[in-house]
């Protein structure tokens, strides 16, 4: 497994100059919690937004698919930073679910962190579906999509996260320098299929 630091430079120079706050929606398949507002918030807090202060209000929408299928993924970058995407599945826990992209930052004149790159790691190892996605150092133009593969495996109530790794973006307390929105998922395996053992078994709920 290769990891990759992706430092974006050209951005870097203008996002110093011109700091905004990024936030995405996910637009597809329906996310966890309700999105308060048009930037998709509350989606700091990891693994699945949320704040400290606010968890978010759940939408009890759960996506089903057959496992071995692709799921359409589409987000909407909402307010731009330059970085990238990544997406993950848990089956049983968000405990699962890896940690947030490791970072290289730098303290600012100011005395703050902001970050400078983050790392991708090819090929992504499970629970990471894709990773280094939708790369980008300039403002999205339209809603960005891609099909995702689904592991064949079962599990009633699992759970897809959807991250945004940030570079020039000074850290948040409660994310760092990271977005996230994550969406229930229900996978029924496909029998004609193997069970995908990387994953681990679905637990029995009592």
């Amino acid at each position: 497994m290769r990891t990759y630091a992706i430092t974006l430079g050209a951005c870097l120079m203008f996002a110093l100059a011109v700091p905004v706050e990024a936030h995405f929606r996910l637009l597809s398949p329906a996310p966890w919690i309700q999105e308060s507002d048009d930037f998709g918030d509350p989606q700091w807090s990891f693994p699945c937004g949320g704040t400290f202060t606010d968890p978010g209000i759940p939408t009890g929408i759960v996506t089903k698919l057959q496992g071995g299928e692709t799921l359409h993924l589409r987000i909407r970058e909402m307010a731009f930073h330059p970085g990238f995407y990544r997406v993950a599945l848990a089956v049983n826990s968000r405990r699962e679910l890896p940690p947030d992209p490791e970072a290289i930052s730098e303290t600012t004149p100011e005395g703050r962190q902001r970050s400078i790159a983050g790392a991708i790691h090819y090929p992504p190892p499970p629970p990471i579906l894709a990773d280094g996605l939708f790369m980008h150092d300039a403002p999205f133009d339209k809603d960005q999509e891609a099909d995702i593969v689904i592991p064949n495996i079962n599990c009633a109530k699992c759970t897809l996260q959807v991250i945004e790794f940030m570079a020039a973006h000074t850290r948040n307390p409660d994310g760092e320098y990271t977005y996230h929105h994550c969406a229930d998922l229900q996978i029924r395996a496909n029998p004609n299929k193997p069970i995908d053992t990387r994953f681990p078994a679905e637990e029995k709920r009592h």
